[in-house]
């Protein structure tokens, strides 16, 4: 697909037709990069995006328990106010 480059200000840029933008899954961010000549735009990664269904999951196996006891410091008994 050819799209025109206009001036924005002093930078330039094209539009992104929303059908594209919804076939390729992209939000309001988008990660861009230079690869072997070419512009390559992705989607921005979400690297906490289903922890939280994962640490359920963990409980629900038993798999939630400590490694380590709780450590008492000389901080916690007697400067640490709750």
């Amino acid at each position: 697909m050819k799209v025109k480059i206009v001036r924005i200000g002093n930078s330039r840029g094209f539009r992104l037709p929303k059908p594209l933008i919804e076939l390729a899954g992209l939000g309001d961010e988008v990660e861009l990069e230079v690869r072997d000549g070419e512009i390559v735009i992705s989607r921005v990664g979400r690297p906490r995006q289903d922890w939280a269904e994962a640490a359920e999951s963990l409980g629900c196996l038993g798999e939630d328990e400590l490694l380590d006891p709780p450590v008492s410091t000389r901080f916690d008994r007697e400067d640490w106010e709750w």
